[in-house]
């Protein structure tokens, strides 16, 4: 492969301006912008259509047959991976081209998700107001997670628009850009990477986040490295309870050329007990406190959906809340799995404080986003039932926030400092590669 004995610049250090996450629209106008200032560097183009007509922009950089791929806001709730694209792409032309090298960054997958969720972007970046606004979609609804064979669901048209940029392009390397909003860094890999590890665990140091050294998220996978997780192959390991496979989509259909996908997360409030790999005191006491208090607030909440669906029979009809009632009712129907799982897995097992932080945090995150989601589906019912329901919502998202701030620890991880690791750690992942 050409110049691969150059190693990758340092990203430079940031300046001082107050950073923000940027909306779709607004990244795609920084992208205009840089094209129009580098022309012969940058080429701006459509690749596709949301399912609600929103277009799906593509800012290339460079023009070698190497390509790398970096998706950008493949899930609404984390809105770094927009933002990331935008960082990268001002990194990569703050210095020479490198030879034989492209970069193709997909600025936002989900735009209609984000549409959803972007009213927390307009305001102070804090923790309450973030779910006042919160929306992810459910599992069937994420453009990266592709249906099984057989299932006669279609592909969505944003996943159909990634798979043929893949087609099209046939990277060496394609990074996703995530962030969690309750954790640590932590990269998800189809295949090991030569001396990322390290490297990215550095990283992570420097921009003041710990690692994910047991993460939920990647239950029963491979961990050669903390922090660094493998994804699995069909059959091989993986939560049982979540419906999103790996092997089912667009990281791994990248691998049929080749490529190596890495799933790159950034904490937007950092807890730091998810780096703590020594033996919990009392692990399985913990896990099955976490358990029975995910049961139960998912129970309470379920109750609820019937009559907050109720309420929006109106001028309106369902179909306006549909997102947010699917995304409402999957959530609440997978938590109590995921709380078996849990117990049936683990239970029994000496435990990592990262990984019983992990379980803790997810059973004050679940009940807290569809409470979220409940009183953004209440806004506008009236009578004593939507009062009482509202009560009841606002009374999980308090508690759970509480939670959050107070026995957690959870601190908030400045814009600047999430955009310097990501966009550091897509430039280290292609460097590990090209070496």
């Amino acid at each position: 492969m050409t110049d691969t004995g150059r190693r990758i610049r340092p990203l430079r250090p940031l300046d001082a301006r107050p950073a923000r996450y940027p909306t779709p629209a607004q990244a795609e106008s920084a992208a205009r912008r840089l094209a129009l200032r580098h022309p012969d560097r940058c080429r701006l183009r459509e690749v596709g259509r949301s399912r609600a007509g929103r277009p799906l922009v593509l800012l290339s950089v460079d023009r070698g047959p190497h390509a790398v791929l970096v998706v950008g806001g493949p899930h609404p709730n984390e809105p770094i991976g927009t933002a990331g694209t935008v960082r990268l792409a001002e990194v990569l032309l703050d210095r020479p081209a490198r030879p034989g090298l492209s970069w193709h960054l997909l600025l936002c997958l989900d735009p209609d998700g984000a549409a959803l969720n972007a009213g927390w972007l307009d305001g102070p970046l804090t923790m309450r107001r973030h779910y006042e606004h919160f929306f992810r979609p459910s599992f069937e609804e994420q453009p990266e997670l592709l249906p099984a064979p057989g299932s006669g669901r279609p592909p969505m048209p944003e996943s159909l628009a990634l798979t043929g940029l893949i087609d099209e392009l046939r990277p060496f390397l394609q990074c996703s850009l995530h962030g969690v909003d309750f954790g640590g860094a932590f990269a998800q890999l189809t295949r090991p990477v030569l001396g990322l590890s390290g490297r990215f665990a550095r990283s992570a140091q420097r921009a003041g986040v710990p690692l994910d050294v047991d993460s939920y998220d990647a239950i029963g996978w491979a961990s050669p490295d903390p922090g660094t997780y493998l994804m699995p192959t069909p059959g091989t390991g993986g939560s049982r309870a979540l419906p999103d496979e790996p092997e089912l989509s667009t990281w791994s259909y990248a691998a049929r050329y080749g490529a190596v996908t890495a799933v790159l997360e950034v904490p937007m409030w950092a807890v730091d007990a998810v780096g703590d790999a020594r033996p919990h005191p009392a692990g399985a006491q913990a896990l099955a406190a976490a358990a029975r208090d995910l049961t139960a607030r998912a129970g309470e909440l379920a109750a609820l959906l019937p009559g907050v669906a109720a309420h929006l029979t109106g001028a309106h009809g369902h179909e306006a809340y549909g997102p947010l009632l699917r995304t409402a009712g999957s959530s609440l129907a997978v938590a109590p799995r995921v709380a078996e799982e849990w117990l049936q897995r683990w239970g029994s097992e000496p435990l990592t404080t990262s990984r019983v932080t992990t379980a803790e945090l997810v059973a004050a995150r679940v009940p807290l986003r569809v409470a979220s989601v409940l009183l953004r589906l209440l806004a506008d019912a009236r009578g004593p039932a939507a009062e009482a329901a509202r009560d009841r919502a606002r009374a999980v998202v308090t508690d759970s926030l509480d939670r959050l701030r107070h026995r957690f620890g959870a601190r908030w991880v400045p814009v600047q400092e999430q955009l310097a690791h990501q966009t550091r750690a897509v430039l280290t992942t292609a460097d590990c590669l090209l070496r």
